[in-house]
């Protein structure tokens, strides 16, 4: 009997970007099930409350229509502890520039001693979405620029709304 392989990708998803969604179209090839943990991150002061960005996450991971379970759920505190609690054998990770590169990799140093037998897979990030960052999309749309490429129209929408109340 082969086991189900539970990837776990977090984050804290404010807003969810085309850059995200191509990581989890690519996660999804991997694994057997994917659960998205939308990470509740205080020092971050996110734009949009955790219910909105779960649902957000939910609207846009339905949409990709593909042959796996993906489940959108919250989670709050140590990452291994939820990875463990969720059965996840697997933690995806995005890459976008260097400077990513040596911040995971201090977090695999300290999750694997934490915990060996979950593993760390890195995926690099599409060359088309390598600038597309959560905190730039915001900013972009704060100021009235274009987030077409950035986001799909769900996610564009939600933004513009955030910002013209």
């Amino acid at each position: 009997m082969t086991q189900t392989r539970i990837a776990l990708y977090p984050g804290t998803f404010d807003p969810m970007t085309q850059g995200h969604l191509d990581i989890i179209r690519r996660a999804v090839k991997l694994f057997d099930k994917l659960i998205i943990g939308v990470a509740i991150n205080r020092e971050k002061k996110p734009l949009f409350t955790l219910e909105e960005r779960v649902d957000m996450a939910r609207t846009e991971v339905a949409a990709l229509n593909v042959d796996i379970e993906i489940e959108v759920t919250a989670f709050e505190g140590l990452l291994m502890h939820y990875a463990e609690e969720v059965g996840a054998t697997c933690i995806v990770r995005g890459l976008r520039a260097v400077s990513d590169f040596e911040y995971e990799f201090q977090m695999v140093a300290m999750n694997q001693r934490l915990n060996p037998a979950i593993e760390t897979v890195f995926l690099m990030a599409d060359p088309h979405h390598q600038a597309v960052a959560s905190r730039l999309v915001k900013e972009i749309a704060r100021l009235g620029g274009n987030i077409t490429d950035f986001v799909t129209p769900t996610i564009k929408a939600r933004l513009l709304e955030k910002f013209a109340s």
